[in-house]
């Protein structure tokens, strides 16, 4: 081998070495989000309640800095980085989804989202055309352990954390509460998990089993220490045989399906809050509608929509998923519908769902819930005891 040549192998071999070294996460460029800093986190969350006969009010929102529990959060296939895995710069798409999914529970929590080598949404555009690009998901395992451990070595001090994942975020943190949390002391420090718009396995008829031995879902507003999780879709458009939610594989086993408008069951209001521009965090969903007619200028990040959305879990020979009823009215001047699909050659892709705003369907009743649950945690609750 020549020199020139030998050269250039170690300089490939030095590239790689620094694509796949640990992150050092006790940097604080290497988070999204931390408290008490102005990052992609500490955003306006203000909303328009868009009432039913068309009147608009203004919905004042702020942060807690002296929120008692934690909440740590892994964003869901954002990056449009050109490789499969991302690189540790933040771009829009991080830093737009932790304004959509994550930063309106500051009024209960402190927030920590850590940057993480993801597998890209390059990547996943590029499997649906059959071009594969190479995706380590080892890697983007291992850097949300390292900022895990980061956090509870150098922040948690003992405080109860409510975990947040979607997507692959919530398939992450399904795996690191496996390894790292289910039967372990740090499980007396989970609130919660909320790992939506995910396939959790849980045997069917139980409540616990499945993906955690001792972490169940939750049944109720005051319980802690239980896990919520769902997939969603239309009521109109259910999962069709192809869908990429709402089934697991096993005997007797399903995908978990808690609803967080009604913990105990039935059907409840989805107290949304959507971008007022209707924008999804990819950028595939179709056009936004006016939220009102005539159109009226709404001047806020985020709009509510109160009675517009209602939710069930339902369990069929489709799978099992929260069923989204859009009860709208052609009689009264707001808007009878909601933008939200994946959307493919101007058409909905249905085996997708509501995939897109899964989190913000639900985010003023899990943010409630995330309030329940942080004051039954420091009264000292002890974590739910598994349901079999």
């Amino acid at each position: 081998m020549t020199t020139k040549c030998l050269v250039f192998v170690l300089a490939l071999a030095a590239s790689a070495s620094a694509q796949t070294a640990k992150n050092d996460y006790s940097d604080p460029r290497n988070w999204l989000c931390l408290p008490g800093r102005q990052d992609a986190c500490a955003v306006d969350q203000t909303a328009t309640i868009v009432a039913g006969d068309g009147k608009l009010s203004r919905e004042a929102w702020k942060a807690d800095p002296a929120a008692l529990i934690d909440c740590f959060y892994v964003y869901p296939t954002v990056s449009t980085d050109p490789g499969g895995n991302s690189d540790m710069n933040a771009g829009v798409e991080e830093n737009g989804v932790v304004r959509v999914q994550l930063a309106r529970f500051a009024s209960q929590c402190r927030l920590f989202a850590p940057l993480y080598r993801q597998a890209t949404l390059t990547a996943l555009r590029a499997a649906a055309t059959g071009n594969q690009i190479t995706v380590d998901r080892t890697l983007s395992y291992n850097d949300v352990v390292d900022a895990w451990n980061s956090y509870l070595q150098r922040d948690n001090d003992g405080r109860g954390v409510v975990l947040i994942g979607h997507s692959q975020g919530s398939g992450v943190l399904t795996q690191l509460i496996r390894n790292e949390i289910d039967g372990k002391p740090v499980q007396s420090r989970l609130v919660s998990a909320l790992l939506l718009g995910t396939n959790l396995p849980v045997p069917r008829g139980r409540d616990v089993g499945g993906a955690f031995e001792n972490i169940p879902l939750c049944r109720a507003a005051k319980q802690v220490g239980c896990a919520i999780a769902y997939a969603s879709f239309r009521s109109t458009v259910p999962p069709p045989e192809n869908s990429r939610f709402g089934r697991v594989q096993g005997d007797n086993m399903m995908a978990a399906c808690v609803n967080p408008a009604a913990l105990s069951g039935g059907r409840g209001e989805l107290r949304a809050y959507l971008a007022a521009g209707g924008q999804s965090i990819t950028g595939s969903s179709s056009p936004p509608q006016p939220w009102v007619t005539p159109p009226q200028l709404i001047d806020t990040p985020f709009v509510t929509v109160p009675g517009l959305l209602f939710a069930e879990c339902i369990s069929n020979l489709k799978g099992s998923y929260l069923e989204v009823t859009v009860r709208g009215n052609p009689l009264d001047p707001r808007t009878d519908d909601i933008t939200g699909d994946v959307m493919a050659n101007g058409q909905v892709n249905a085996t997708w769902g509501l995939h897109l705003i899964d989190v913000q369907l639900a985010m003023g009743n899990l943010v409630e819930i995330v309030r329940e649950q942080a004051k039954v945690f420091n009264r000292g609750a002890s974590p739910s005891r598994s349901r079999r």
